[in-house]
C-alpha cells in the first residue's frame, strides 16, 4: 500500500446484450447518479454483443462512451457487424483481443491517464473451444513488464469458455502482478471472486447484461429449437421489460497496482412503466 493511501476504484460490467443490455447499463449508471453513489475513477465494459447480440456499431460505440464508459474489451464477436472496420483504428477507448494475428485491425491494450496514476486494459481470447488464436501466455509473458514500467494497474478481461484455462491463466497472470483478471464470454456471473496471491483480483465470469428472462440474453423459444433440432437457427435478442445487469466492482493501490477489494454487483431494472 502507497503511503497515501491512494486508492483507484473500478466498475467492470460484463457482456452487455443487445438493446436490453445497453438499457440496462444506462438506467444503472444514471441510478448511481440519481443517489451520488457513482464515483468509479474508471469504467469498464465488455461490448462484442452490444448490437443486437453481435458485434458493436459505431452508433451503439457513441452512445455507451456518452454513458461514461470509459474503456470497451470485446471478444471473438467484436467483428460481427462490418462497420467496425471502419471505425476501431479511430476510436479512443474500444480494444479487440491482443493475441489475434500480428496486423489485425485495432489494438489488445490501451493505456489511460486516472488521478495522477495510469491504468492499463489488456483483452486476450482463450485458446480452449475457441477459434485458433495466438498464444495469451507467451504474449502476456512477452508485453507485461514493459506494460507494468507504464502503468501500475493492469486489468485484463480474459473472454474465454473453459473454466480451468481462465483460472490457471488468472493464477500465471497473478505471478506476473496483474492487478485484475476478469472472465467474460459465458455470460453467467460466477460466486468465486478472490484476490489471488494477495494480488490480482478474479472472477471466472463477470456476467452479462441484458433481459432477465433469456438464455444469457436471447430470446427462449429459437434457443429451444436449436437445441432440439440441431439445425441452425437464428438467434434473436430476448426484449423483457425487467432488465440485469451484472458486474464487479475493484479497488487497486494506485503506486503498487494490488488489488484491496473485489465485490459483485447484481442489478435488476423493471422498466414497463419506465420510459427508454
Amino acid at each position: 500500500m502507497n503511503e497515501n493511501n491512494e486508492q483507484i476504484k473500478v466498475l467492470f460490467i460484463g457482456d452487455i446484450v443487445g438493446r436490453p443490455g445497453r438499457n440496462a447499463v444506462k438506467h444503472f449508471l444514471d441510478d448511481l447518479r440519481s443517489d451520488d453513489k457513482l464515483d468509479y475513477d474508471f469504467i469498464i465494459a465488455n461490448v462484442e454483443n452490444a448490437s443486437h447480440g453481435f458485434g458493436l456499431t459505431e452508433k451503439n460505440h457513441n452512445d455507451l462512451a456518452a454513458c461514461g464508459i470509459n474503456c470497451f474489451t470485446s471478444g471473438n464477436h467484436i467483428w460481427d457487424k462490418k462497420d467496425i472496420f471502419s471505425y476501431i483504428d479511430k476510436s479512443d477507448r474500444l480494444i479487440r483481443p491482443l493475441n489475434y494475428p500480428k496486423g489485425t485491425y485495432g489494438v489488445g491494450y490501451r493505456i489511460f491517464d486516472i488521478k495522477n496514476t495510469k491504468i492499463a486494459v489488456m483483452n486476450f481470447l482463450g485458446r480452449t473451444f475457441m477459434t485458433p488464436v495466438d498464444s495469451p501466455w507467451e504474449i502476456l509473458e512477452k508485453e507485461i513488464v514493459q506494460i507494468k514500467e507504464q502503468a501500475p494497474v493492469v486489468i485484463i478481461d480474459f473472454h474465454a469458455e473453459a473454466t480451468a484455462e481462465k483460472i490457471c491463466f488468472a493464477k500465471f497472470c497473478s505471478e506476473h502482478k496483474v492487478s485484475a483478471v476478469m472472465g467474460t464470454h459465458t455470460h453467467v456471473q460466477t460466486a468465486d471472486e478472490k484476490i489471488l496471491n494477495d494480488y490480482t483480483a478474479y472472477i471466472t465470469d463477470a456476467g452479462f447484461c441484458g433481459a432477465y428472462d433469456s438464455v444469457i440474453g436471447m430470446a427462449y423459444e429459437p434457443s429451444l429449437k436449436r437445441l432440439i433440432s440441431s439445425i441452425p437457427e437464428r438467434f434473436d435478442v430476448a426484449e423483457t421489460p425487467l432488465l440485469e445487469l451484472n458486474a464487479v466492482s475493484m479497488r487497486f493501490d494506485a503506486v503498487s497496482g494490488q488489488a484491496q477489494s473485489i465485490e459483485r454487483i447484481n442489478y435488476k431494472k423493471d422498466i414497463s412503466e419506465v420510459q427508454t
